[in-house]
């Protein structure tokens, strides 16, 4: 596949020496936040995973190619004009040459090629408010049903129907582990979520669950992790929704709506802690991806 996939060589003897590798989104870069503040942020993982004891690989598509370990110079080409690629999509992207940011599930689509196992992000995508007007459900949910990695977020974005994700996330026999709670966080918020199937206490006991997981056939696990700082932001997200739909802003253009409505009502609250939640996902993915090859 070294037509369609470029490793970076620090990725590429990371994994030929079974050392623990983080991948790393770019959609927040390109759709998340605005510039320079998506590189920002991206870099901050990437220094996160280092931290923790990882090598951070950053995916997306460049130049006819599936980057696996971009350059900080390479991640200022991710700008809002990006592509935002799920699984489905980086086929086409690839061949067409177009830049593309890449979203959890093409993330993870990208990482299982080269043998990447472990990710980490701010929130997972799931089914949309109003299902099944529209029948919108992220692809996100799909990609963690077939591949088996390690999801590190702080739950599912708090934009979405949280309950319904939950339940078709178990109907796909997906674990979802909460990090030191017995809750889902809600991105923003560290309460208010539904149960989570299992608690787990550190990053070794996410690695076991991991081991025996896998051993057993199994696909993806979410690993929920609240975040440090909890804003209420439930009354904005719902009043924000409700505008996009009457907008009719639908699919994939809504997140970044939801988020840049909600940053500007807040002054810049929410963009804050959505960096730190962020950062420190991408560091528990370290820890989990380190303490997993100490096995």
């Amino acid at each position: 596949m070294e037509h369609l996939i470029r490793m970076s060589e620090e990725v590429a003897a990371a994994l030929a020496e079974e050392r623990p590798v983080v991948a790393l989104e770019t959609t927040l870069v390109a759709h998340g936040f605005p510039a320079p503040t998506g590189i920002e942020v991206g870099l901050a993982s990437e220094a996160a995973v280092r931290a923790a004891g990882g090598v951070p690989a950053t995916i997306g598509i460049l130049d006819g190619r599936i980057v696996v370990g971009l350059t900080a110079g390479e991640l200022e080409r991710f700008t809002p004009d990006a592509r935002k690629l799920g699984s489905r999509d980086l086929a086409v992207c690839a061949v067409q040459g177009a830049v593309g940011a890449t979203t959890v599930g093409g993330t993870l689509a990208a990482a299982a090629a080269v043998g990447i196992r472990f990710m980490g992000t701010g929130g997972l995508g799931g089914v949309h408010r109003g299902f099944p007007t529209p029948p919108d459900v992220s692809a996100d949910l799909g990609a963690c049903a077939r591949i088996a990695a390690v999801v590190a977020s702080s739950g599912v974005k708090s934009l979405l129907d949280v309950p319904a994700t939950m339940e078709l996330l178990e109907t796909l026999g997906v674990p979802v582990l909460g990090y030191r709670v017995d809750t889902l966080p809600l991105f923003y918020a560290a309460a208010g979520g539904p149960p989570v199937s299992a608690r787990v206490e550190d990053a070794g006991e996410v690695a076991r669950v991991a081991d025996a997981h896998w051993r057993l056939g199994g696909n993806a696990i979410l690993v929920g992790r609240a975040p440090d700082e909890s804003l209420d932001v439930a009354g904005p997200i719902e009043e924000i929704v409700a505008e996009a739909a009457t907008r009719g802003i639908v699919g994939q253009a809504v997140t970044p709506y939801v988020l840049s409505a909600l940053h500007e009502r807040s002054g810049g609250e929410t963009r804050r802690v959505n960096r730190d939640l962020i950062v420190a996902n991408a560091g528990l993915a370290a820890e989990i991806a380190v303490a997993f090859a100490a096995l």
